[in-house]
């Protein structure tokens, strides 16, 4: 036999019995909810059950929790006290809105050392790939899904083909894990890894702190990707040692030993295989309605005319129109009306730092919000004094939550209004209906802010830190 990958691995310590059709019955060790999740716990209500085992489901506020002041209407609040009341229902661990691990759950799971190598890992968020950069097997499911979870600590599913994603060489100054992940696909499309879960791999991913690897993990799905994942190494065990869920004592010398054992065979095989040079990667923003519809800062804009087919032409044509933007012309010098920096993809105290760096002693000359990843994250950053260069940059410092990325707390960009944002997602009204999101680095967006426009933000970090 040959050897295995990561996911092999993972798979195999999961697997608890396979139907004849190939599907998989698996045992979950995490499961977060969060208010979306109200479906499903009625779902379970429905049928008088109760949560299997509530021991193994964390419950997070995050996608409705206000980021500044009371919930701004009647659904929102009832959204929130609903969470609280199935948690405090079924005995659930919750960080509420008051909780001091509250965050946006795919930085507070791991940053609470909830999230380990090894583990499989669920939640009714596609965005639950950022947990694979730990080097476990994370990956979204539906209401229906989130119940049967609920209800039996199990989940059926097909085992996706392996990929191998590398990049080799080292990133340029001011290139970070975000443009690995745009350049990536825009280099693939939309679904380059579909059906696919991808070990990420290479010296470059490898240099990667922690911070970086979830982000990059988080955008796996955005190329069509099942899942992603780091294999463990000793950047993950230095990251995870001391946090309050993880093991402790002899428990996490054993530990160490079995999230090292998690790295792939070196005669795994691979069902697909591509290679990136670090080296060759600018600073990317997207300038379309996809994530794929992304090019180097330094680029100009697409035109429908040079396209390879007419489909292309009309994609091309589409999202030029709604963004209002004239084909042929420079990426960089678009005028931009705010910026947001935040986030399950850019929301931690690195992504912070990194934005600070060149806002510090500047100005910002369009409105932005800065919304921390999660409670700990804010209070971290409060240490540093982040908030502060922010704060005399004239951006807004608001509290933890999935904010401006998705809106669905009120924090909205208008329609018509163009935003600079480290979220993960640009489609059509994501942001607000008629929103124009171009996704960028935190240090990007931070560049944006103090010329207007969309900027390379290279020149900017000359001689900082």
């Amino acid at each position: 036999m040959s050897g295995r990958t990561t996911l092999d691995k993972l798979w195999d310590d999961h697997e608890i019995l396979r139907r004849e059709d190939g599907t998989s019955l698996l045992w979950v060790d995490r499961h977060f909810v969060h208010e979306g999740s109200h479906h499903a716990f009625a779902k379970i209500a429905e049928r008088d059950m109760g949560v299997r085992h509530p021991e193994l489901t964390f419950g997070v506020a995050d996608h409705y929790v206000p980021t500044r002041g009371a919930p701004r209407s009647a659904d929102i609040a009832r959204m929130i006290a609903t969470l609280t009341g199935n948690a405090e229902r079924h005995g659930i661990e919750l960080f509420g809105v008051k909780d001091p691990r509250q965050g946006i759950v795919h930085v507070a799971g791991p940053e609470q050392g909830l999230t380990l190598p090894g583990l499989l890992v669920v939640c009714g968020d596609s965005h639950t790939a950022t947990h694979g950069a730990l080097g476990a097997y994370a990956f979204g499911i539906g209401a229906t899904e989130v119940a049967h979870v609920l209800a039996t600590q199990t989940i059926w599913q097909k085992k996706p083909k392996r990929m191998r994603l590398r990049v080799e060489g080292a990133l340029h100054p001011g290139v970070g894990a975000k443009d690995i992940a745009l350049n990536w696909i825009s280099t693939l499309g939309a679904d380059g890894a579909r059906g696919h879960a991808i070990e990420y791999a290479g010296s470059a991913v490898r240099d990667l702190s922690v911070e970086g690897r979830l982000t990059l993990c988080n955008l796996s799905i955005e190329g069509g990707a099942r899942s992603g994942m780091v294999p463990p190494d000793a950047v993950t065990l230095e990251w995870i040692a001391g946090r309050p869920f993880a093991p402790e004592g002899a428990l996490w010398e054993r530990a160490c030993e079995a999230f090292l054992a998690l790295a792939p065979d070196a005669d795994a095989e691979y069902d697909r295989e591509a290679v990136l040079d670090a080296s060759e990667i600018a600073p990317i923003v997207t300038w379309g309605t996809s994530p794929e519809e992304a090019l180097p800062v330094t680029a100009t804009l697409p035109d429908p005319a040079r396209a390879e087919t007419e489909a292309e032409a009309r994609r091309i044509s589409a999202s030029l129109d709604y963004m209002g933007l004239g084909a042929g012309r420079p990426l960089a010098g678009t005028p931009v009306d705010q910026i947001f920096i935040g986030s399950c993809t850019n929301g931690r105290i690195e992504d912070l730092r990194s934005a600070a760096a060149v806002l510090k002693g500047r100005r910002a000359v369009v409105p932005g919000m800065i919304s921390p990843g999660s409670s700990a994250v804010k209070a971290q950053a409060e240490q540093e004094g982040l908030d502060r260069i922010f704060a005399e940059a004239g951006l807004d410092w608001v509290a933890s939550g999935c904010s401006m990325c998705v809106g669905m707390n009120g924090d909205l960009v208008e329609s018509g209004k163009r935003c600079a944002s480290t979220t993960n997602r640009n489609f059509r009204g994501r942001q607000g209906q008629g929103a124009r999101t171009h996704l960028m680095s935190p240090a990007m967006a931070a560049a944006a802010a103090v010329t207007g426009t969309i900027t390379d933000a290279r020149p900017l970090l000359e001689g900082r830190s």
